[in-house]
């Protein structure tokens, strides 16, 4: 059988993992009668709730006698660090641009990586029913984007076809019988080229192992696409480094492919098909699995470093214990050891006394994902504020950049503008107009300048803003950058919150909590309408006395408050607070619960 290996790369949201879906059912991959749901490839619960893709999925479909190996990509940055490497398993690309946002920054970080490997990409304009659709725009756009990016004449020389994932059609022309994505399979099939691994398969086995996953009962499970020979199940291999170096010796215990949307265990994997191996104790993303014989490892992409450190440590406040299950640093630290070993992009270090640990990765949404998935399994953590990682280069302290793009209703584009060159100390890079009535701004903004700022970008473009970042590369440290300006409200008291009480601190501020939520000494429950901090105590009840006044009963009306996500609630803190998470809270808290600790702690910072 024919193999095709191909990667579907897409921003968020232009409807890549709805395409995969129709590919599925119409290459027969289910019965009529079997029941499927809607983005079957995002599995986890995570992915459905957000609606984005967070981990590299492989799939594979069978189109008249051809097998076609699927791989839907995260489009976010943040896990950037699954995309370069699952690029380097295929062929070819399928590079899915909305018809009316035209292509995003996104985009255009997977496709740089795709045509610096020298793939030949296949654009669909996808959602060319939407009443705002501007297809023709958009292919302008996507060969002004090839042509920024370097790409030769035969990438330059694309073909492209008018699609609507939803309805489930592909159609070579705008205009065409709009049935289903036939056009689309047959194209895959001619443009993209055959595994050239091919021709190497009486050669001694190799496989460059890309992604890494657990299983309950296999153990550790590693993904990648054959390079050379073939493999039984029971035969024993070798893992070596990146450098040459031989990690271990074990035998395969299982061979998996992917079939249809499950893996099937096979007797024997040939070269150009994308399979997973089990049996291996350490070999993890990057090694390559190969015959004893082999000395030389493949060609592996490096693992881009981690931008941000995040401190995870035990809940230590009065209320912990009372919602989770798994509250010792001894399980949480298995925990983000296990995550450290499928996920590369994250390291993990232990901090001295082993209470906390400090966990580096590649941005606040990667951050907020693991600590999202932790909190449902049943942990409680205290998290502090991230911090950007530094580095020296020649004796000069260098910090990472992002690319921020915006899109931004001219209204608004000042006060953006504004905030990111200004305190953010952002250098503007391109403005543009885009589209009615919208500018696109385009900065290059330190990551520490962009902590936190999401909430405050939405507040200022009133929500209709879209602000879409990606790493840009190290330069010299750009001194302070204020943080957050208003003080808070600090509980002096155990207990549980008074309406009467919070009514009359309302002037004092924003409000985090409401009336009979439990609060606790040294926990955050507003924010202070001024630049200090202030104790007050909510918990404090109306004085009853025989004496009436008209007027004076009347009923206590709150303010409503608005609950802080976990991405929000972690980038509002400062460095002396922590974001207590439980399964059922989230919960903002000083550092030191004690005043007289908080004060000593100042005095000596």
């Amino acid at each position: 059988m024919e193999i095709r290996n191909i990667a579907i790369i897409a921003h968020v949201d232009h409807g890549k993992t709805t395409l995969v879906d129709e590919l599925l059912k119409q290459s027969g991959a289910f019965r009529e009668n079997q029941a499927t749901s809607e983005r079957m490839m995002d599995s986890n619960d995570l992915e459905r709730e957000r609606g984005i893709t967070i981990l590299a999925k492989a799939t594979s479909v069978e189109w008249k006698g051809t097998r076609i190996n699927i791989v839907d990509t995260p489009g976010h940055a943040d896990f950037g660090g699954e995309v370069e490497r699952i690029l380097s398993m295929v062929d070819g690309v399928v590079l899915l641009v909305d018809a009316a946002e035209g292509p995003m920054p996104q985009t255009k970080f997977v496709t740089s990586k795709a045509l610096a490997l020298g793939l030949r990409p296949i654009v669909v304009l996808n959602k060319v029913d939407k009443p705002d659709a501007e297809p023709d725009r958009a292919l302008d756009e996507v060969f002004d984007l090839f042509a920024n990016l370097g790409a030769d004449d035969d990438q330059l020389d694309f073909p492209h076809m008018y699609a609507s994932g939803r309805s489930g059609w592909a159609d070579a022309d705008l205009d065409g019988p709009r049935k289903d994505l036939s056009a689309l399979f047959a194209l895959i099939v001619n443009h993209v080229p055959k595994p050239r691994q091919l021709a190497h398969q009486g050669e001694d086995f190799k496989m460059l192992a890309t992604t890494l996953g657990a299983d309950p009962f296999l153990g550790r499970i590693l993904t990648g696409r054959v390079e050379s020979g073939k493999l039984k199940a029971g035969a024993t291999v070798q893992a070596i480094s990146r450098i040459g170096q031989k990690i271990e010796q074990f035998r395969v215990s299982k061979i998996l492919a992917f079939r249809g949307l499950g893996q099937t265990e096979i007797d024997e994997a040939v070269a150009g098909d994308i399979v997973s191996l089990a049996g291996m104790g350490k070999a993890t993303v990057s090694d390559t699995i190969c015959a004893l014989a082999v000395e030389e490892p493949l060609e592996a992409q490096p693992i881009d470093p981690p931008t941000i450190t995040v401190t995870f440590g035990i809940n230590d406040s009065p209320l912990a214990g009372r919602d989770g299950k798994k509250v010792q640093s001894r399980v949480i630290r298995d925990r983000l050891m296990k995550e450290a070993e499928s996920n590369v992009a994250i390291k993990i270090k232990d901090t001295p006394g082993g209470e906390a640990f400090e966990v580096s990765g590649r941005g606040e949404l990667q951050m907020g994902v693991l600590i999202e998935n932790m909190r449902r399994e049943g942990f409680e953590l205290s998290i502090s504020r991230p911090q950007v990682i530094m580095r020296e280069e020649d004796g000069v302290r260098m910090e990472p950049v992002e690319e921020v793009t915006i899109d931004v209703d001219d209204d608004y584009s000042g006060a953006v503008i504004e905030k990111i060159t200004g305190a953010r100390k952002g250098d503007l890079v391109e403005m543009k107009p885009a589209g009615a009535g919208k500018t696109r701004i385009v900065a290059h903004v330190p990551s520490r300048g962009l902590i936190g700022y999401h909430g405050e970008f939405l507040t200022d473009t009133r929500g209709t803003g879209v602000l879409n970042r990606v790493f840009h590369g190290w330069t010299p440290h750009k001194g302070a950058i204020p943080g957050r300006r208003a003080g808070v409200l600090i509980s002096m008291e155990d207990g549980e919150a008074v309406a009467y009480a919070l009514w009359n601190l309302e002037e004092r501020g924003k409000m985090f909590v409401e009336p009979q939520e439990k609060v606790y000494q040294g926990m955050v429950i507003g924010e202070h309408s001024r630049d200090n901090d202030l104790e007050v105590n909510p918990l404090k009840g109306k004085k009853l006395t025989n004496v009436r006044a008209s007027g004076t009963d009347d009923a206590v009306r709150l303010t409503p408050i608005s609950r802080m996500s976990l991405e929000q609630a972690i980038a509002y803190i400062n460095d002396d607070e922590l974001v207590e998470v439980t399964p059922n809270a989230i919960r903002l808290r000083k550092r030191h619960l004690d005043p007289h600790e908080r004060k000593r702690a100042a005095k000596s910072a």
